[in-house]
């Protein structure tokens, strides 16, 4: 059975690759002069993808790397990091 921290750790990966999927579209879109609508959709795809990685990267911080017997995050700095994603 998976754990916790490796599913979650999955999670983000599989939102990750979505996400450079989803890049390579509209790269390959505005290279070949896509619809400028088109091309739009497909970066608030991508930033949602990437936004999504990023918190559950910092929810699985929050629990794995804080709340152990042997925090290898201060709060600080898990703050710090999860304020950059706004």
């Amino acid at each position: 059975m998976e754990t916790s921290m490796a599913a979650e750790h999955r999670k983000a990966l599989n939102r990750l690759k979505r996400a450079r999927g989803q890049l390579n579209a509209v790269i390959e879109s505005v290279e070949n002069g896509g619809n400028c609508v088109d091309v739009i959709h497909q970066l608030a795809a991508v930033t949602s993808a990437l936004n999504k990685a990023g918190y559950i990267i910092i929810a699985t911080a929050m629990k794995n790397c804080v709340l152990s017997d042997n925090p290898s995050t201060t709060p600080e700095e898990l703050e710090k990091a999860f304020s950059a994603l706004a």
